[in-house]
């Protein structure tokens, strides 16, 4: 049986004493978090909240957002983690999607409250999170623990678990349907292969709205570690955490260890428990590279790829091959091997498997792959076919099964570690009053590893400038989707025979001198 609820009822078994959760003062054992999770889930079910539904959590992190984690779980309901980044159009679209018949908020994300007044329709339940007074009228979490404990309803195996809303090619974000089995092997994936254990601390400063922090998350509890919390990645918070609280295992983009090596105050502080760090969502510059081998040479650098649709794991880089010398380099700019519950082919266009060194279209299969795309089965028929799930990056395999990714099918930017969809961001900007065409394409950037670039023909007689377009784009979509970059230019964009822009073309002139079309 796969339960998300069995690893944290280990936990509480083999370590009931033990410390579970760190945040703001607040310190745990696993026997008090168990005995929270389950009043927490017997006051939900007060509320009306039964197995199937679904209920939105929108806040940064702390350990409130840990314990809701396994109490939707607990009484069978899943969770919408939303991204708190997103404009308020963008939440309101995933509230109505997904059906959510309670949202959870804190005081951070509160001010999406007044533009989603009487636009959630089946929202029957608002609850604040924090301690400090919120508006008239809404519960407060902590008044949820005051309620008697729910009995585990079983919920397991195929029964979903959570919609994890990752970015449209249509423009419009799609509802992951990933199950208690997805969530669960793949947190075995990450106990074998990033290795946690009982003596594990691990720090969440990437967003929990993320699966990759929710990889951990899962992983951790079930060998029984303990988890501490900063609300968001901020380098001396960071920094801070893991001298006083000791963590042991951290998951950071390469931009986020970029700040850490190079923070003035670096050396300030005592890191000397910190062992393992896993990052991804883009590859590893060298110079960062050799900066954080410089300052931290007692830490193991794992690379990892995924996807939300993965649940997310897919390869793993043993640390070994992240280095510059000696017998084990050559292999930094690959992604890993695949990990030890999933199965991976590259194949062509007719999905048949090409031979090793090959570039195709990276296919996997496993008890990882999610359920499908939520409401949309044509969404869900297109990617998923015969147990395996076509992921739309281009890829080759060496002969050791070690994977390089080379490019992008599907017309995706990763900025920052941010998946962001060309077509939610021409969306956006083709509402601007005076825009004729629009494409929009990533370019390379030192920072972000890719940015946001816009392309467009503005209507004959009106002028356009990049401020009114970034100004239009913020009210509509997330900060980090709205482009970094935008060329005017007075001729229409090159079309393909069937009509459709020609990105390649439009990329080319960005990416010469590089040997893949990512960055």
């Amino acid at each position: 049986m796969f339960a998300l609820t069995q690893g944290l009822r280990r936990a509480a078994q083999t370590k009931p004493d033990g410390p579970s959760t760190h945040f703001a003062g607040r310190r745990r054992t696993w026997q008090q978090t168990i005995d929270r999770v389950s009043r927490i889930a017997g006051a939900l079910f007060a509320l009306g909240v039964r197995p199937g539904d679904r209920v939105a959590i929108l806040a940064l992190n702390n350990d409130r957002y840990f314990e809701l984690m396994y109490a939707l779980p607990w009484i069978g309901a899943a969770m919408v983690p939303i991204n708190t980044r997103l404009a308020a159009p963008e939440i309101e679209y995933i509230l109505s999607d997904s059906g959510a018949v309670a949202l959870f908020i804190d005081t951070a994300m509160s001010h999406h409250l007044t533009p989603l007044e009487n636009k959630m329709a089946a929202v029957r339940e608002v609850v604040w999170l924090d301690d400090t007074s919120g508006p008239e009228g809404l519960l407060h979490f902590e008044d949820l623990t005051n309620y008697d404990p729910a009995v585990d309803v079983g919920a397991a195996n195929d029964d979903l678990a959570g919609l994890f809303y990752t970015g449209g090619t249509t423009g419009r974000s799609k509802g992951v349907m990933l199950t208690h089995t997805n969530l669960v092997v793949n947190a075995l994936n990450g106990v074998a292969g990033i290795g946690f254990n009982a003596d594990t601390t691990y720090i969440h400063s990437g967003p929990m709205f993320h699966l990759a922090d929710g990889a951990s998350t899962f992983g951790v509890t079930m060998a029984g570690g303990r988890h501490a919390f900063v609300p968001r990645f901020e380098p001396v918070e960071v920094l801070q955490t893991i001298q006083t609280e000791k963590v042991t295992h951290a998951q950071f983009v390469p931009t986020m260890i970029n700040m850490i090596v190079n923070h003035p105050r670096f050396a300030e502080f005592d890191i000397r428990t910190l062992a393992f760090i896993l990052y991804g969502a883009s590859p590893m510059p060298e110079g960062v590279l050799r900066k954080a081998m410089q300052v931290m040479p007692h830490v193991k650098l794992m690379h990892a790829y995924g996807m939300t649709e993965a649940a997310p794991i897919v390869t793993l880089l043993d640390p070994r091959y992240t280095t510059l010398d000696g017998p084990f380099a050559g292999r930094l700019k690959s992604c890993g091997q695949v990990a030890l519950g999933c199965e991976i082919k590259v194949v062509d266009a007719n999905r048949e498997e090409v031979p090793r060194g090959t570039s195709g279209e990276l296919a996997i299969r496993g008890a990882n792959i999610m359920k499908g795309y939520w409401n949309k089965p044509a969404e869900t028929e297109g990617v998923l076919k015969d147990g395996w799930y076509y992921s739309g990056d281009g890829a080759y395999m060496d002969d050791q099964g070690f994977v390089f990714i080379v490019d992008r099918l599907k017309d995706m930017i990763i900025s920052g570690g941010e998946n962001v969809y060309s077509a939610e961001v021409e969306n956006a900007i083709s509402l601007l009053a005076g825009v004729s065409e629009v494409a929009v394409i990533g370019v390379p950037d030192e920072r972000w590893g890719e940015r946001v670039h816009a392309i467009i023909v503005p209507k004959p007689g009106i002028t356009l400038n990049a401020d009114d377009v970034m100004e239009h784009c913020r009210d509509q979509i997330a900060g980090y989707k709205c482009p970094r970059s935008i060329d005017f230019r007075d001729t229409p964009l090159p079309l393909s025979g069937a009509g459709k822009v020609l990105k390649r073309e439009l990329r080319e002139p960005y990416w010469k001198g590089f040997t893949k079309a990512v960055n």
